[in-house]
């Protein structure tokens, strides 16, 4: 069964129907999955045959899974189809862990494309637009389920994948791309190359008028985006918000407003859950808790109430003026990356957010944790704007703003333009030394 056509812009109580005749051949599909049957720590997990009756599931998180993994091998027994029938093998990032074999047949790398059309297209890609794709295509989701999701849209898409910054910035020239899909943290990277290899050129010269970005916390944050805008001359989305392990971008911006869409309600249930506990939120606006998702339509390792482990407040569940009636939220920081600080709970978008509206500095920072916790304030390393020093009065006149805007103590490393270096894949925000 293929996506629902134009199922964004239904409201939840339009695609009921629909959504229990996916549960109901879903259910079927998670009859074959061994881990559910056997292997999950609260199996054999009845499945109900209504999704009223989800809720009372028992959850999966992801020690199971990579458990589960490791005892299976590849794709762990909660793979619920021949391996004959898998067509493509992903890996995850490893960004908060141990890499996972990541399974797709036919069907779910057709849906996967489809529900992240949705989101680009809802940020402004079309068919008018020459979009280059540099996020990795080395067995990352981000790269080739990406670049699909990005033609779905009609959108000419160049396959640039990461690394080759000269070779990128002529090809944008001699091709005349206009948009690019990236982390928020690689345009940095592309302003330190021309600056050394093309001094000729200023960003805003390159022809960039579209970001199309995710993967990395802070891009909510209408600073950053209003410095993208003055620097480059583009308008950056936040366009690509998923979970690999369920569905690679499943949420975006529109142009309209500032929050995400929930563009998969046709094939996933949602739910908000007390962080540290299994309390079952109301699916309302102005809700905060932790995401938790249900395949409804999935072939390759469907999974039954994964805890993503993404903190998001629901905004509104109204239809949006851009028309669309999908869910809207905020992503407020994900359970493993939270630091406590003295009872105040710091984020990385949070920070980011901080930093951002600090006009000496870049926007460039680490969270640099040296020890376990607890923590009676946040070392945070921070880089200057380019051409200012560092100096003892403006350090403490930052910290001290930082920590009032943040509500807690900052102990600050400031640091010259260009100090923290730069990448062109994921950028980490957050280091534990003690870990390495």
């Amino acid at each position: 069964m293929p996506c629902t056509h134009n199922a964004e812009f239904a409201l939840a109580h339009e695609l009921a129907g629909e959504r229990e005749d996916r549960w109901r051949i879903q259910r079927e599909r998670l009859g074959q999955s061994l881990f559910y049957r056997a292997h999950h720590p609260d199996a054999p997990v009845d499945l109900p045959k209504a999704l009223t009756g989800i809720c009372e599931l028992p959850f999966t998180n992801k020690t199971d899974l990579r458990r589960d993994q490791a005892a299976h091998p590849p794709f762990g027994s909660y793979l619920a189809i021949d391996q004959s029938e898998v067509t493509r093998l992903h890996r995850t990032s490893g960004t908060t862990g141990q890499a996972m074999n990541l399974a797709l047949s036919a069907h779910d790398a057709t849906l996967q494309a489809e529900v992240a059309g949705r989101a680009q297209s809802a940020a402004g890609l079309g068919p008018a637009d020459v979009v280059v794709h540099c996020l990795n295509y080395q067995l990352w989701m981000g790269g080739l389920t990406d670049h699909l999701g990005l033609e779905s849209t009609g959108a000419l898409v160049v396959p640039f994948g990461a690394g080759g910054t000269e070779l990128l910035i002529r090809t944008i020239q001699e091709v005349g791309i206009n948009a690019i899909s990236c982390t928020p943290s690689y345009p940095a990277r592309l302003a330190e190359v021309l600056a050394e290899h093309f001094p000729n050129i200023q960003p805003r010269d390159l022809g960039l008028r579209k970001a199309f970005m995710g993967g990395e916390p802070g891009l909510d944050d209408p600073e950053f985006r209003a410095r993208l805008l003055d620097t480059w001359g583009m308008q950056a989305m936040n366009s690509n918000y998923g979970v690999s392990d369920f569905l690679c971008n499943f949420a975006g911006q529109c142009t309209y407003q500032n929050d995400l869409h929930f563009m998969a309600m046709d094939v996933a249930e949602a739910e908000l859950v007390t962080p540290d506990g299994d309390t079952v939120l109301p699916w309302e606006a102005g809700s905060e808790g932790e995401l938790v998702l249900t395949h409804l339509d999935r072939q390759c390792q469907p999974l039954v109430r994964f805890r993503t482990g993404d903190l998001i407040r629901l905004t509104s569940t109204e239809r949006c003026a851009c028309g669309r009636g999908a869910p809207r939220f905020r992503v407020i920081g994900r359970t493993d990356e939270m630091v406590v600080i003295r009872g105040v709970n710091a984020f990385p978008s949070t920070v980011a957010a901080a930093v951002n509206a600090e006009r000496e500095l870049n926007g460039e920072y680490r969270i640099r944790l040296t020890h376990r916790p607890p923590y009676d304030r946040l070392p945070l390393e921070v880089e200057l704007v380019n051409g200012m020093s560092p100096s003892a009065e403006l350090k403490d006149a930052i910290a001290q703003h930082l920590g009032d805007t943040l509500r807690l103590t900052v102990d600050l490393t400031l640091l010259s333009h260009g100090a923290l270096g730069r990448t062109e894949g994921k950028t980490r925000r957050l280091i534990r030394d003690y870990e390495e």
